[in-house]
């Protein structure tokens, strides 16, 4: 089964693939897309709608998951992400690939044990479940692999059946 976490963001949107196959995780790619903010509105959100739609068919992942979306304090920040928000969601949408939802209390619960865990705590873990060299380079893709291992975790919970050595997606 591969997954894609999406961290939706506006200027900076953390993306990962993470595949597990034989009951073991792997992180088969994790990048920042960034948007230049002297861009207009429109050209962001299709810049970011052209590098998510590139990597799910580069990737053909199994299911996206991304962050529930919370109120902010900063309300122009919170529009942008809503809309890059919405690009992903219509993306997963028209190319078949089905969407979990998480809230970051259910991620960090997820990954670390500890709803309340801060950033060190979950990369520290996304690089120990993982077995990655060093911690991602980005809390943003860091988020965006904590997102997809609690899809991957999910699904397992919700299908056990279909989760046996050799037999996932």
């Amino acid at each position: 089964m591969k997954a894609f976490g999406v961290d939706p963001g506006y200027g900076r949107l953390g993306v990962a693939i993470v595949e597990r196959i034989h009951e073991k995780e792997r992180l088969l790619y994790s990048s920042c897309i960034e948007t230049d903010p002297r861009d207009p509105t429109p050209s962001r959100l299709r810049y970011i709608g052209e590098e998510i739609e590139r990597i799910i068919k580069a990737w053909s992942p199994d299911i996206l998951a991304t962050e529930r979306l919370y109120f902010s304090k900063n309300q122009k920040t919170a529009m942008g992400v809503s809309e890059a928000r919405g690009v992903i969601l219509y993306l997963a949408g028209k190319l078949s690939v089905p969407i979990l939802e998480f809230t970051p209390l259910e991620v960090k619960l997820t990954v670390t044990g500890y709803g309340k865990a801060d950033k060190g705590q979950v990369a520290r873990m996304v690089r120990t479940l993982l077995a990655l060299p060093q911690v991602p380079r980005s809390d943003d893709e860091c988020d965006a692999i904590a997102l997809a291992l609690t899809a991957i975790a999910e699904r397992k919970r919700l299908y056990p059946q279909k989760t046996g050595e050799g037999i996932e997606k």
